[in-house]
């Protein structure tokens, strides 16, 4: 994790485990992005779902940054049972570059210790 608004729950630098789940066939494998609109589909996917509810989020969406067809990371957002819809998902499939942008500038960083 590189950024986090919630940095309590969720800090800079965190990671999650990967397990096999239809979230990593979708995100992981395929590309493609995740969305779960209520908290059962959440809890489907997600140890953390007891967390992710009492932070006031029931709906997760997951946008994959594929970079040489690699995904190299995603853009996670959580929100109200509900929320992402159509359109919104949609809207944030225009993440993807900007997300691939600043990830790769973020392992160039890391990798030349800041410079």
């Amino acid at each position: 994790r590189i950024y986090s608004n919630m940095p309590a729950a969720y800090p800079v630098s965190g990671t999650k485990p990967a397990n096999e789940t239809d979230w990593s066939r979708v995100v992981m494998g395929e590309g493609r992005t995740f969305v779960a609109n209520d908290i059962d589909g959440i809890a489907e996917v997600f140890s953390d779902h007891e967390l992710i509810r009492s932070l006031g989020c029931e709906s997760v969406m997951n946008v994959p940054v594929v970079v040489a067809g690699r995904v190299i990371g995603t853009i996670n957002c959580l929100d109200a049972a509900g929320h992402y819809t159509p359109d919104r998902i949609e809207a944030a499939e225009a993440l993807k570059l900007p997300g691939a942008v600043c990830l790769l500038l973020q392992q160039r960083q890391s990798a030349t210790g800041g410079q």
